[in-house]
């Protein structure tokens, strides 16, 4: 039966992967990857020889029309991404939006995604939360930080290492630098460790010692 699964990939640790997610892999007529190389060493680890296809943010526009046909055509497809679940600040949606539109079969499967450990480990409410991804480099950032500044929910952010230190810089200046703040990085990996303080203490730290790995932050609302 024709169908594209969204498939979650372990964030760091391999034995997050489901059996579930294997099967999905090893049953499907083709996957689609994020990054090839990155996603041939898990494929390799778990025995999984399903042929492989690049699907990544610079090709996404044009790929989607022909996995759409070759779905339509009866085959299945898995689409993965370097690490977590697809669409979650990477490719997908374009690719699940297609699919719906084309009235074909879409199914995500559950698993690993970064920010749901690191919201509940923030010890921050979680009743309620919005998920902000990515920050704008430069355009329009301060444009969102100016509206958030005013959100009365949990936010969570993910940031790369080089640019930890600015984003918790601009928040100790939007939000106020007694605004509770989380850090988690390298999460289910070795040396994962989560940084809780205000948005001064915590950008201390990091001002101190350099960040390193994959990063969520967690921030109070006003």
């Amino acid at each position: 039966m024709s169908k594209l699964f969204l498939v979650p990939t372990p964030i760091g640790n391999l034995e997050d992967m489901t059996f579930r997610a294997v099967q999905t892999l090893k049953d499907v007529d083709f996957i689609l990857a994020e990054d090839t190389r990155t996603s041939g060493k898990l494929l390799k680890h778990f025995e999984v020889s399903t042929p492989m296809h690049s699907h990544h943010m610079h090709n996404e526009h044009k790929s989607v029309v022909g996995v759409v046909k070759r779905i339509q055509s009866g085959e299945t497809c898995a689409l993965i991404s370097d690490a977590g679940t697809p669409a979650i600040s990477d490719p997908g949606f374009l690719l699940t939006r297609a699919c719906i539109e084309a009235n074909l079969d879409v199914e995500c499967l559950p698993g690993a995604t970064a920010f749901v450990p690191a919201l509940v480990n923030s010890g921050l409410p979680n009743d309620k939360f919005v998920f902000e991804g990515f920050l704008p480099v430069k355009k329009g950032r301060q444009t969102r930080l100016k509206l958030l500044a005013e959100e009365t929910r949990t936010m969570v952010f993910y940031e790369s290492p080089h640019k930890l230190v600015k984003t918790l810089g601009n928040f100790a200046e939007y939000f106020g630098a007694d605004r509770p703040v989380s850090v988690s990085r390298e999460l289910s990996k070795l040396y994962e460790e989560t940084i809780r303080g205000t948005a001064t203490e915590v950008l201390k730290h990091f001002e101190e010692k350099a960040p390193k790995g994959e990063i969520v932050i967690v921030v109070a609302g006003k």
